[in-house]
């Protein structure tokens, strides 16, 4: 999107708004482009998205199972009376 700084100034909040959710935003001077709007944190990607995701889940997957089972957890909080320790 392309706009003139004169009209920028009362959108300001809004050309903003659309920077930081990744779109192009480029104020004008004279129908001449000075200026780009970019967000400081780059907007991920669909295809980084799912590669974080995939990663996560391979790490998941790698992930040793636990030899304890959670229905025994309460001896481990309960004393012999069902009171806990």
């Amino acid at each position: 999107m392309q706009i003139s700084v004169t009209a920028a100034k009362a959108q300001l909040t809004e050309l903003v708004r659309r920077a930081e959710a990744g779109e192009d935003v480029v104020l004008t001077r004279h129908g001449q482009p000075v200026l780009r709007f970019v967000p400081v944190k780059p907007v991920p990607t669909a295809e980084e998205k799912r590669a974080a995701i995939d990663r996560i889940l391979a790490k998941a997957a790698k992930r040793p199972k636990s030899d304890v089972s959670a229905a025994r957890s309460q001896d481990f909080l309960y004393n012999e009376n069902g009171l806990p320790e």
